[in-house]
């Protein structure tokens, strides 16, 4: 269940970027340990993506981690001089954001802002423009890859088939058992659900006012794994963190006041504030969704078969039905068909389907029905819903090839030419900077000759 919005998934990143180096030998702190143009490079900056790098399990038998790091750098810096050569500009709507959400996940994190500038020995606002500085560099280099990589432009049909024909076919990917579907799907009566956990939450809320403990029955009750086993507790967070309904409420309290019911799309919740400072706060709540009865699923269950038996006996055709009756928007517009949000693909792995879709999947044809199935939605909430499948084509797993995995190729050929257009770059500029780099790191085995000069 997730209540904030927003991963904390880039708070070991701005960590490592600030964290003090470790001790070298002889007491060495901190020293310049390369010069690229006009870019320099310290022991600091280098530990602190170490750092980054222990914190997320990145480093296990890599003894050569640090002149793996230092290539890198060495790599960005190259791409950052250019940018500046080339007189690009920092996206700074792109660099705000960014920063702000590091500072809400640091934050959140640590407990605070002051434990945030205890962290970090300085005051916040010297902080903000450390980060900034540095995503306005990142900015510009990714800018500069990419300028890159567009100028190896992409492969034609027939670049495409001269590749083909000419890498080895070991290497190209093997391609899982993928699945064509089609759907139908209907969704639960919410209303009569919805109305059944609010009256529960009701009921809690007055046994919290005539004396019961909102930790308790949140322990019990409440259907967040992530905060029921603290009594509910949520933990010190900025109110950017969470969906906006339930922020705005829980920001409306005062400390140890209750909540009216509140909705967000991860279900009903009653809210006790236990502190506010400034734009976080800290709360317990309780969670509870809409649960769906038999007679629920019996009624979808009819209509589901029904529309099967119609479709079975040519009276309607599968896509007509979803088009009419299916209450998916996304797979109906296109009479059922199912397709992956992110990619656009009409075709389906394994791990890529709900469990329950491939439990009635594994053992059907082609051309084959599914009976009524309950299901999840793909909203990533965990929603109820009732379909039934239509598997319109099996393909068998494979190598890739170019009759069947056409983009799959292209886009192993775009990767390989824009691969070899950044190797180039990296070759040429190498050769017309100034690069310097100090003794302790000349006998690293760096991937890429050039480096040491």
């Amino acid at each position: 269940m997730k209540i904030i919005r927003n991963a904390v998934f880039g708070l070991f990143l701005v960590l490592g970027q600030f964290a003090y180096a470790q001790t070298y030998q002889g007491g060495l702190i901190d020293k310049t340990i390369a010069l690229v143009g006009n870019e320099i490079i310290t022991i600091s900056q280098l530990e602190s993506e170490v750092q980054m790098m222990m914190a997320q399990g990145m480093i296990s038998g890599r003894s050569n981690i640090r002149c793996e790091i230092l290539e890198n750098m060495l790599t960005q810096k190259l791409f950052l001089t250019q940018a500046r050569l080339d007189s690009l500009t920092v996206n700074l709507d792109q660099v705000e954001s960014e920063l702000s959400s590091r500072i809400d996940n640091a934050v959140a994190s640590l407990g605070g802002e002051k434990a945030v500038e205890d962290y970090f020995k300085k005051p916040l606002h010297k902080l903000k423009n450390d980060w900034r500085e540095i995503l306005s560099d990142q900015s510009l280099t990714q800018q500069m890859q990419q300028k890159v990589m567009q100028s190896a432009g992409s492969m034609t049909p027939s670049d495409v088939e001269r590749f083909y024909k000419k890498v080895d076919k070991d290497s190209l990917p093997i391609i899982s058992t993928q699945y064509k579907l089609s759907q139908i799907v209907l969704y639960p009566v919410k209303e009569q659900a919805a109305m059944a956990v609010k009256e529960r939450l009701l009921e809690f809320r007055n046994r919290i006012l005539n004396g019961e403990r909102f930790s308790t029955l949140a322990t019990i009750y409440s259907q967040d794994p992530g905060s029921a086993g603290r009594g509910g507790e949520l933990r010190m967070a900025p109110k950017s963190m969470y969906w906006p309904a339930f922020s705005d409420a829980a920001m409306a309290l005062k400390p140890g006041q209750i909540s009216q019911i509140v909705e967000t799309p991860d279900g009903f919740h009653l809210i006790q504030m236990i502190e506010k400072s400034g734009d976080m706060f800290n709360a317990r709540h309780i969670l509870l969704k809409p649960e769906y009865t038999s007679e629920d699923r019996a009624k979808a269950f009819k209509t589901l078969d029904s529309l099967k038996s119609k479709i079975l006996s040519d009276s309607l055709t599968f896509e007509l039905a979803a088009r009419i009756h299916s209450q998916d928007p996304k797979s109906a517009v296109s009479g059922g068909l199912m397709a992956d949000e992110g990619t656009g693909s009409i075709y389906f792995e394994k791990d890529q389907l709900k469990p329950a879709d491939y439990a009635v999947l594994k053992d059907m044809q082609p051309g084959d029905i599914s009976a009524p199935l309950e299901s999840l939605d793909n909203e990533g909430r965990g929603n109820t819903i009732y379909k039934i499948i239509k598997l319109e084509e099996i393909v068998p797993s494979h190598t890739a090839n170019i009759k069947d995995d056409f983009n799959i190729i292209q886009n192993i050929a775009d990767n390989r030419k824009q691969t070899e257009a950044i190797d180039a770059f990296i070759k040429e500029k190498q050769k017309n900077n100034l690069i310097i780099i100090d003794d302790m790191f000349k006998k690293c085995d760096f991937e890429k000759e050039g480096w040491i000069k």
